[in-house]
């Protein structure tokens, strides 16, 4: 998941210095197969959710069914897609599409950085930055946020922060670190260099729930629905989901560890109530499904 390319984590409990996010996903990975748990590396590309057992079908392999399925995917930050923007994002490079995740990191701290965007999140995300950044500079593609008028002249009244009218990045400069950033005026087309520390790309998430093929009920953005008051059971009786795909606004490993958490418990109360034991299954047992439909 997106942790795999979050160089340092800050906000989890029981790391006191930070931890990076592959360590971290090596630890739980450990901790995980401590008590027996089955991990199998493989992509699932459509699930039957509408016969019992449940069939959750990978892309090499033969299909594995499952009493019970915990859906897990995260969600996907939607990139600019630019070759230096994907190789610096995933080295730690000083580019970013999360400021809360990243924002307070010592390289960002009394630095000019820039943020990609025109909508709340962008605002919200530039506003964020501030704290840690000399300098915010919003660019965004036209001559007008589509962000709410309260976020966006929070935005404009903040001396740290200015904008970038009608300018859209098409370069990321920089070997190891970010040096900048190329951009292009919209409507006359002229391109100039903008020298920044950091690049914070905010237009939007897409959860992964594309495999899933309309079988659960989703919101018009893609994430699966829940019930409010701390639930994580679906439309289908049977199957859960937890993390970034039921979450378009925390996105932070530790409020995704809690759902995760909340969603096995649950499928586990939902298998005891209906008498199902740890005996009768399948090709794998209980199954969850993590990364793209991973599992």
């Amino acid at each position: 998941g997106q942790l795999m390319f979050t160089t340092e984590i800050e906000n989890f409990p029981g790391f006191p210095d930070g931890v990076d996010g592959q360590a971290l996903m090596a630890t739980m990975r450990t901790q995980a197969e401590r008590f027996g748990t089955r991990i199998v590396t493989e992509n699932i590309v459509s699930v039957d959710f509408a016969n019992r057992p449940f069939t959750l079908r990978p892309s090499y392999g033969a299909p594995v069914q499952a009493h019970a399925v915990i859906v897990a995917t995260g969600a996907r930050a939607i990139w600019l897609g630019l070759d230096n923007e994907e190789r610096l994002a995933q080295h730690g490079g000083g580019v970013s599409a999360c400021a809360v995740c990243d924002g307070a990191l010592p390289v960002y701290r009394d630095k000019v950085v820039a943020v990609v965007g025109g909508g709340d999140s962008a605002m919200e995300e530039a506003t964020y930055l501030t704290k840690f950044a000399r300098e915010v500079v919003i660019i965004h593609r036209r001559d007008s946020f589509r962000a709410s008028k309260v976020m966006a002249d929070r935005a404009l009244a903040n001396p740290k922060i200015r904008v970038e009218w009608n300018s859209q990045v098409v370069d990321v400069l920089g070997e190891d670190f970010i040096t900048g950033v190329r951009i292009a005026d919209t409507v006359t087309g002229a391109e100039r260099t903008l020298e920044v520390g950091g690049l914070f790309v905010a237009i939007g998430h897409a959860p992964n729930t594309g495999f899933l093929g309309g079988q659960l009920e989703t919101s018009p953005s893609g994430y699966i629905l829940t019930p409010t008051g701390w639930r994580t059971e679906t439309s289908v009786e049977g199957v859960f989901a937890a993390g970034d795909v039921i979450d378009d606004y925390f996105r932070q490993a530790i409020t995704s560890a809690g759902t995760g958490c909340m969603a096995a418990l649950e499928a586990e109360r939902w298998l005891a109530h209906h008498g199902i034991g740890e005996s009768p299954v399948l090709d794998t047992a209980e199954s969850s499904v993590g990364h793209p439909g991973s599992a």
